[in-house]
C-alpha cells in the first residue's frame, strides 16, 4: 500500500491544540489506516492507505480530527514520492549548517507559485526563497536569523493554508517513510 504524511497545522503550539501523540495515532488507526505511528510532537502522522489520492485523504483526515478533537485542523498529505520530490528539489544550500530552513508546505488548491508572487519583500543577504512542487523554501541566515522578515508572509491569509517543517524533520520523515527507524540523523541530499 502506498506510504503518506500527514502534516497538521496549528497543534501544539504556545499551548494551543493540545493533542497527544498517541491519541493522534489512535485516531488514524481506528479510522483503518495501517502502519501509522509519528514523529515529534508538531503533528507529523506516517502511515499507509489503500487510497492514493492525497487530496481526499486531506479531507478525510480534516473531518475526522474535527469530530474527534472538536477543533478544525488543517492537514496537508504527502505520498512518500510527494515528499522525496519535494526534497530533490531543493536549492543546494537549504540546510547547511550556516542557515535555518525550512519547507513551507502548501496545502491544494494553492500552489507555491501563487504562494511566491504573494511572498512580500526578505531582507537582501539573511533571507532566501525558492519555489518547489508544493511548497516554497525559506532559508535564512543562522547568525542574522532574528533579522528575517519572513514574519510578514505569517501574518498574511496565505499563510493559513500552509504548514511549515524545518529542513531536518523534512528529511527525517522521508527516512521514516523509507523504512529507517534506527538514525535520529536527518538524511537529504546534503544530510542536513
Amino acid at each position: 500500500m502506498p506510504s503518506f504524511v500527514a502534516l497538521l497545522r496549528g497543534i501544539n503550539v504556545g499551548g494551543k491544540n493540545l493533542i497527544g501523540m498517541p491519541e493522534l495515532a489512535e485516531c488514524f488507526r481506528e479510522a483503518g489506516y495501517e502502519d501509522v505511528r509519528t514523529y515529534i510532537q508538531s503533528g507529523n502522522v506516517l502511515f499507509t492507505a489503500g487510497l492514493d489520492d492525497p487530496r481526499r485523504l486531506e479531507q478525510a483526515a480534516e473531518r475526522m480530527l474535527e469530530e474527534r478533537f472538536g477543533i478544525p485542523i488543517l492537514v496537508v498529505i504527502r505520498s512518500r514520492d510527494e515528499l522525496a520530490a519535494t526534497i530533490a528539489a531543493a536549492p543546494a544550500d537549504h540546510g547547511s549548517e550556516l542557515l535555518r530552513s525550512d519547507v513551507f508546505f502548501v496545502k491544494h488548491p494553492l500552489t507555491a507559485e501563487e504562494v511566491y508572487a504573494e511572498m512580500p519583500a526578505l531582507r537582501d543577504g539573511v533571507d532566501s526563497v525558492a519555489v518547489g512542487p508544493g511548497a516554497i523554501y525559506f532559508s535564512r541566515v543562522a547568525a542574522q536569523a532574528t533579522t528575517t522578515r519572513i514574519t510578514r508572509l505569517m501574518g498574511m491569509p496565505v499563510f493559513r493554508q500552509m504548514t511549515v517543517r524545518n529542513w531536518r524533520t523534512t528529511t527525517r520523515l522521508l527516512q521514516l517513510l523509507d523504512g529507517d527507524e534506527g538514525t535520529t540523523g536527518a538524511r537529504g541530499r546534503r544530510g542536513r
